[in-house]
C-alpha cells in the first residue's frame, strides 16, 4: 500500500471516486436509489475494464472530460429537479441556444462560469497527477487476466441477451426473456439463474461517468430516428373521413399553450381577474381537471397531438402520424403556425409532427429572449388561413404563452400587476427574492393570453364558417408557492401537471352538433389528460376512422375516464397520489411504475 502515500496517487483515486459517487447524490436529499448494488458493481467493472485496456490513467483521463463538465449539471438537476442527466435533458440542451440559456440563468451565469472553470482546473490538475505517477499502472499479468475475465463476462451477457435466464424450475423465465433479443431453444437453454448478469441499459445508464455514453448514444439515435420518421411513417393512414356536415364550410383551431397552470386562470377560480375577456364568452367551456403526463414541451406536445400513450412520452418519436394527417385525410387543409422555434425540418419531437401540415410557418426569430415575438404575430397568418378559399381547415397555433421570461411574453399595456419584471434586464428565476415580481409578471402573461385567445375567437366569429377552438397548455409552472423554494418546471409538482384547457364553439357549430355540446358541458369537470386531446379534437370535427376510440373523447356519450399517469419519480397514478407540502409534490400512494427512455 506504499503507493497510497503519494499525493498524486491519492488525488487521482479521489477524483475518480468523486466522479463515481454522482449516482448516490439522491441520498443527500433523502431520496432512495434504484438498484444501488448493481450500479456500484457496474461502475467497478467499468473502471476495471478501462484500466485494463489503457493500462494507466494518463492514457484514458482525457476521455473523462465530458464527465467533468457534466458533473455540475448533474448536481444541479439532482438539487432542483430530483433527477439526473437523461436523454431528454441532452435534447433540451441541444435545442436551446446559448442566448436563451444565458437569459434563463440571469445573474447566476457567473456561477455556471465559475463551476465550469473549477471542473476544468480539476480535470487539468488530476491529469497532471496521472501523468506524474506510474504507481497506478496495471501490471501485464493483471491486465491479461482481467481482459480474459471481462471477455468471458461479455460472452455470458450476450448469451443471456439471446437466450434469457432459466427460472428455479429450469424453464425459461418469461419476465427475463421478454427483455432479451432472442428466444431460448432446447439446443441453447437460458442462462442459469445463479449466473444472471445484472446488466440492463437503464442500470448502466445510472452509473457515472460511464452512463453518459448511454444517454448521448440514445440522443443520437433519437435524432436519427426522427430524421427518418417521415419516411418510415409515410405510408401510415388513419382512413379518416368526415361524417355529418362534411359539405359545409368550417374551420377548427387548435391552440397549444405553453407553461400555463390551471389555478392562475380566473376562469378556474383565481382571485385575480386574469381572464376578463374570456369570461364573457357565452360559448366557452373551461375544462377544470386536465393533467399533462410530463412537464416538458418536447415530451408533452407529441402526446397532445397524436395517439402516443403518456407512458411512452420519454421515448423518441412515434410510429403514427398526428391529428394533422387525420384532418388532411378527411379533406381539411391544415396549418401549423408557430411562435416557437424550429430546429430543423425533422430533428425535434415536435417539428416532425408540424411538417405534416400543408402549410408550416415558424414565425419566431428571437427565441425565448426579449427579441422574440409576442403571440400576436400569429394573428395575421391566422386570418389569412381562415380566409383561404379551401372549404375546410384545421389551424394549429403553437404559442409561447407563459414561458419564462414571463415579462417578455406581453407588451407594456398588459403590465397590470406590480412590481413586475418588465424592463428588468436578464432577471434570474432562481432568485427567490424576486418572488413577487415573478408572480406578477406571470399573471400579466396570462392576462395577455386571455387577450390573444379572445382575438382568435373574434377572428373565428367574423367568419361565416362553422367554427370551433380548443386550447390546451403543454405543462404548468411552479412559482415559489408558499414556502416552496422551487420555480419553473420539471419538479414533479401538481402546479406543473394540472393545466388549463378550454373549448369555444360558434353558434352555427352548436346548432350543427348539439349532442357534442351537451357531452362537452357534462364532462367539463371530468378527469381528463392530454391523451384525450387527439380523440376529442377529431370528434369535435366529426371525423371518423376505423380505429377510433370514442371512449377517449370528452365530446362523445361513450366517454370513459382513464387512469392518468404523470412522470413523478416513475409513472405515478395522479388520482392515487398525495400532494406533499407547499410545492404540492406528486407522490404515489402506492409504488410508481418504472420509467424508461
Amino acid at each position: 500500500m506504499r503507493f497510497l502515500h503519494c499525493p498524486a496517487n491519492l488525488f487521482v483515486l479521489f477524483t475518480y471516486a468523486v466522479l463515481s459517487a454522482a449516482p448516490v447524490a439522491p441520498l443527500l436529499f433523502r431520496r432512495t436509489l434504484e438498484n444501488p448494488e448493481r450500479v456500484i458493481l457496474l461502475e467497478l467493472v467499468s473502471w476495471t475494464l478501462i484500466w485494463a485496456i489503457f493500462k494507466r490513467p494518463a492514457r484514458f483521463h482525457w476521455l473523462l472530460l465530458p464527465a467533468f463538465i457534466a458533473l455540475p449539471v448533474e448536481l444541479y438537476l439532482q438539487t432542483y429537479y430530483s433527477q439526473g442527466i437523461s436523454t431528454h435533458h441532452i435534447g433540451i440542451i441541444a435545442e436551446t441556444s446559448p442566448r436563451e440559456a444565458l437569459e434563463f440563468l440571469g445573474n447566476r451565469t457567473w456561477l455556471l462560469a465559475a463551476a465550469m472553470l473549477a471542473v476544468l482546473a480539476w480535470w487539468v490538475l488530476s491529469w497532471k497527477a496521472a501523468l506524474a505517477t506510474r504507481d497506478l499502472d496495471m501490471g501485464k499479468h493483471w491486465r491479461a487476466v482481467t481482459l480474459v475475465l471481462l471477455v468471458l463476462i461479455l460472452c455470458a451477457w450476450l448469451y443471456q441477451r439471446g437466450n434469457g435466464v432459466r427460472s428455479a424450475t429450469g424453464d425459461a423465465d418469461d419476465s427475463v426473456s421478454a427483455a432479451t433479443s432472442g428466444k431460448p431453444t432446447p439446443w441453447f437453454p437460458g442462462l442459469p439463474r445463479w449466473a444472471e448478469l445484472p446488466v440492463e441499459r437503464d442500470t448502466f445508464g445510472a452509473t457515472w461517468p460511464f452512463g453518459l455514453v448511454v444517454h448521448i448514444h440514445a440522443f443520437w439515435k433519437e435524432r436519427q430516428y426522427l430524421a427518418q420518421l417521415a419516411d418510415r411513417s409515410g405510408g401510415f393512414k388513419f382512413g379518416a373521413s368526415q361524417a355529418g356536415a362534411s359539405d359545409l364550410p368550417q374551420v377548427v383551431v387548435m391552440v397549444i399553450g405553453e407553461s400555463s397552470r390551471h389555478d392562475r386562470w380566473s376562469l378556474n377560480g383565481y382571485q385575480r381577474e386574469t381572464n376578463p375577456l374570456l369570461k364573457d364568452e357565452p360559448n366557452l367551456v373551461s375544462l377544470s381537471n386536465v393533467v399533462t403526463a410530463v412537464s416538458a414541451t418536447r415530451l408533452s406536445v407529441p402526446v397532445l397531438v397524436s395517439r402516443k400513450p403518456a407512458m411512452q412520452s420519454l421515448k423518441a418519436g412515434f410510429s403514427e402520424k398526428s391529428f394533422l394527417s387525420a384532418f388532411r385525410e378527411a379533406g381539411f387543409k391544415t396549418y401549423w403556425l408557430s411562435n416557437q422555434m424550429s430546429f430543423g425540418q425533422f430533428d425535434t419531437p415536435i417539428s416532425v409532427f408540424a411538417r405534416e401540415a400543408d402549410v408550416t410557418q415558424f414565425l419566431n426569430l428571437g427565441g425565448f429572449t426579449n427579441g422574440s415575438s409576442f403571440d400576436a404575430v400569429l394573428l395575421d397568418p391566422l386570418k389569412v388561413a381562415i380566409d383561404d378559399p379551401a372549404s375546410k381547415k384545421l389551424i394549429v397555433l403553437h404559442t409561447l404563452g407563459n414561458h419564462w421570461n414571463y415579462s417578455h411574453r406581453y407588451p407594456q399595456e398588459f403590465d397590470k400587476w406590480q412590481p413586475s419584471l418588465f424592463g428588468i434586464d436578464k432577471p434570474a428565476y432562481t432568485e427567490a427574492a424576486l418572488k413577487p415580481q415573478l408572480n406578477n409578471s406571470y399573471d400579466n402573461s396570462i392576462l395577455y393570453t386571455d387577450w390573444f385567445l379572445s382575438q382568435v375567437i373574434g377572428a373565428l366569429k367574423s367568419s361565416t364558417r362553422i367554427a370551433s377552438m380548443m386550447y390546451v397548455s403543454d405543462h404548468g409552472q411552479t412559482l415559489y408557492d408558499g414556502t416552496c423554494n422551487l420555480a419553473f418546471h420539471g419538479h414533479n409538482t401538481q402546479y406543473e401537471f394540472h393545466i388549463p384547457a378550454l373549448v369555444w364553439y360558434s353558434d352555427s357549430y352548436r346548432q350543427t352538433h348539439p349532442t357534442k355540446i351537451t357531452q362537452l358541458k357534462k364532462n367539463r369537470h371530468a378527469k381528463l389528460a392530454t391523451e384525450n386531446v387527439f380523440h376529442s379534437l377529431l370528434d369535435m370535427a366529426d371525423i371518423r376512422y376505423d380505429s377510433e376510440q370514442l371512449e377517449w373523447s370528452f365530446l362523445d356519450g361513450r366517454f370513459k375516464q382513464h387512469k392518468r399517469y404523470v412522470d413523478s419519480y416513475g409513472w405515478t397514478d395522479y388520482d392515487n397520489a398525495i400532494f406533499k407540502g407547499d410545492c404540492r409534490e406528486v407522490i404515489d400512494k402506492g409504488k410508481p411504475l418504472p420509467r424508461s427512455e
